[in-house]
């Protein structure tokens, strides 16, 4: 081969590396996020005699993440849960809803071992807690700040898709309250959340073969 080829085949060989990389940092930068699953509340959150389940559906997220680095970002996030009371307990339901702004740490090129199409990305930060209990405690609402920590664990299925599974604890920073007002059919505890969802690419790469 003549060596002015050489450096064309070179040449061209690095543009399509640094255009394959482009793309992919393009389409991480802005992403979506939904996930429906189930969550286990901590029972000392409760007023005796009252006990929740010890899994609750649904527990429904969203979010919008945006990274400023390969590996670093952030992403803010709204989750709904609903809990509800276990059998031969007394009856009640409770809205969990959270808002969190949470740092984005994306690990997958720390841990050399995972498989090909395999990410882990942590997330940690703090939010807000809303309790709106349902039927005849609805007037005991309560609320309070939280931080929230957890590990997604991301299978990509095209360029700008991936599917993933994410666990999460949200510890609530609330106060006790009287268990003849507030307490009764309301919720002050922390909660573990497991999720499936859909991550999908809001930036660059449009086109993408998958």
């Amino acid at each position: 081969m003549k060596t002015p080829i050489k450096y064309f085949c070179l040449f061209a060989f690095l543009l399509l590396g640094l255009t394959n990389t482009f793309a992919q940092i393009e389409t991480s930068r802005w992403k979506a996020q939904i996930a429906v699953g189930l969550n286990s509340p901590a029972q000392d959150g409760l007023v005796r005699p009252f006990v929740a389940k010890s899994t609750n559906f649904p527990t429904i997220n969203l979010g919008i993440q945006r990274m400023f680095k390969p590996q670093i970002g952030a992403k803010l996030d709204f989750g709904y849960n609903r809990i509800a009371n276990d059998d031969n307990t007394p009856e009640f339901k409770v809205n969990y809803t959270r808002i969190n702004a949470q740092f984005v740490y994306d690990a997958t090129n720390d841990i050399t071992f995972l498989p090909v199409g395999i990410a882990l990305v942590g997330h940690v930060g703090p939010g807000y807690s809303i309790i709106k209990p349902l039927g005849d405690f609805k007037d005991n609402n309560i609320s309070f700040l939280n931080v929230m920590g957890g590990l997604e664990f991301h299978y990509k299925i095209a360029s700008t898709v991936s599917i993933y599974l994410d666990t999460s604890y949200i510890f609530g920073f609330a106060s006790e309250f009287d268990p003849l007002t507030k307490g009764f059919g309301s919720f002050n505890g922390n909660l573990f959340t497991a999720t499936v969802g859909v991550s999908f690419s809001l930036s660059g790469c449009r086109t993408c073969n998958d």
